[in-house]
């Protein structure tokens, strides 16, 4: 009898951890989709675009003389291109929210509102870096917004569903789960995406991604797969969005938190190098002059450990964060230097109207020594290659020739210049080959150097010697 009892009493848990796990399980989204629709907006816009037409019945071949000869013969043609794309009503004026890159280089922005009104609208703002724009509807009528969640609650598993113009199909609803956060794909500056499985295709870029509370966690802005959707999608959270939102709406323009480093990955073997308990936050390669950091004392080799009380356990989230900071506050930065931790106070500046902000472009030179334990040929840096590279006045290094495939740095580039080995600067060949010689023979065998790449930017490399 007491087993009897025992089975019933483990098949009605059983069955009552089951009905509590999926409780949240929806019977239906059409309630909730009902009520959304006519917040969310397809959008369509036109640009010019100049072609010139071949006067010929034939094609001259690639790289044919005479395919520049006669290509002055072709006549310009204008032609209308439109795109399709998706957005959401966040104010009852008729604000709307959408991806930058379903507007850009717009001449007409069309806004169909609930698959039934079409209206002309306005950009009111515009960020490339986070792919956000806001636009005004050209109506007097009041609209139904929606209102944004509180994205850093939205958990992996927790059901979402987007609402969107997929191909141009107009109002389109689909479901699914957020699969994964905080990814980052290589498309923007700064990448916190909530992944999720609910359909996303060509034309739902700037549609909303809802909780089951009916609020925007997220805008719909990338999917894998070039043919559609293969239920990888991605999201800009709604946190982040919101703050870029509210500075474009108010200024018209982002204004954005900016400590004046380059920053990169703290490796295994800088973190052992700098007896850093394990590979955490980010390490400085450089400081721009008369940034912040520059005023606030942070040196090239400092390691950031946390920014205004939070942890950077991966240098990738410090971007991120900083952008998102107020500019003008004073924040409490707590850099790893010399084997112990040390707090520094610094004043934000503003990225957009920072030197940082513009991109430097590449420089070549030319060749000379072989260092036989790297597989790399160098020469010295010289005068020239400062002025050119545009370098700090004093600047001395070695300027990278050739690289050998089978090197222990052959992810570099030749006119990659090495200026610090060990933290010493390089003032001649000679001189780093001791350096090399002196870590060869001793127990870590790792060196840890300096080096500007291509665009300028300088960062620290841990090198493992054979």
């Amino acid at each position: 009898m007491k087993k009897i009892k025992l089975i019933l009493f483990a098949i009605f848990f059983i069955n009552y951890s089951f009905v509590s796990l999926g409780k949240d399980v929806p019977a239906s989204f059409a309630d909730l989709a009902e009520k959304l629709m006519p917040s969310v907006v397809n959008i369509s816009t036109t640009q010019t675009v100049v072609t010139s037409t071949n006067p010929f019945p034939f094609e001259f071949p690639p790289g044919s003389p005479f395919e520049d000869l006669f290509k002055e013969f072709g006549t310009p043609q204008k032609r209308k291109a439109s795109a399709l794309g998706s957005g959401f009503i966040i104010d009852a004026k008729g604000i709307v929210v959408t991806n930058n890159h379903v507007i850009q280089g717009a001449e007409d922005i069309l806004v169909r509102v609930d698959g039934e009104e079409e209206y002309k609208a306005k950009v009111i703002g515009a960020d490339p870096l986070s792919d956000i724009a806001v636009l005004e509807i050209d109506s007097n009528e009041k609209f139904k917004p929606v209102k944004f969640g509180d994205s850093d609650k939205a958990r992996i598993g927790d059901w979402v569903i987007a609402i969107g113009n997929p191909f141009g199909l107009g109002g389109t609803v689909t479901s699914g789960i957020i699969s994964a956060r905080n990814r980052s794909i290589g498309l923007s500056r700064y990448e916190d995406y909530i992944q999720t499985d609910a359909s996303i295709n060509q034309g739902n870029s700037g549609g909303p991604l809802f909780d089951m509370s009916g609020n925007v966690i997220g805008i719909n802005t990338a999917i894998l797969g070039q043919s559609g959707s293969i239920g990888i999608g991605f999201s800009i959270p709604a946190n982040s969005a919101k703050i870029v939102i509210d500075q474009l709406i108010e200024f018209g323009e982002t204004k954005r938190g900016w400590l004046g480093v380059r920053i990169q990955d703290v490796s295994k073997e800088i973190a052992d190098l700098e007896k850093l308990d394990k590979p955490r936050g980010a390490l400085v390669a450089s400081v721009a002059k008369n940034s912040p950091s520059d005023k606030a004392g942070i040196k090239a080799g400092d390691i950031i450990l946390e920014f205004n009380g939070t942890p950077i356990k991966e240098m990738k989230e410090l971007p991120k964060i900083v952008a998102l900071t107020e500019v003008g506050k004073v924040v409490e930065v707590k850099i790893w230097r010399n084997q112990k931790e040390i707090i520094k106070k610094i004043k934000l500046g503003r990225l957009e109207t920072s030197e940082d902000f513009k991109a430097k472009k590449p420089i070549e030179t030319s060749k000379h020594t072989k260092i036989d334990e790297l597989k790399i040929t160098v020469r010295l840096l010289n005068s020239d290659d400062i002025d050119k590279r545009q370098l700090p006045k004093g600047s001395t290094g070695l300027v990278i020739t050739d690289i050998d495939t089978d090197s222990p740095i052959n992810y570099l580039n030749v006119n990659n210049i090495i200026v610090e080995a060990q933290k010493k600067k390089i003032k001649s060949i000679e001189e780093f080959k001791r350096i090399i010689k002196v870590t060869k023979n001793s127990s870590e065998k790792t060196i840890l150097i300096a080096i500007y790449n291509n665009q300028n930017q300088r960062r620290y490399i841990g090198i493992k010697l054979d």
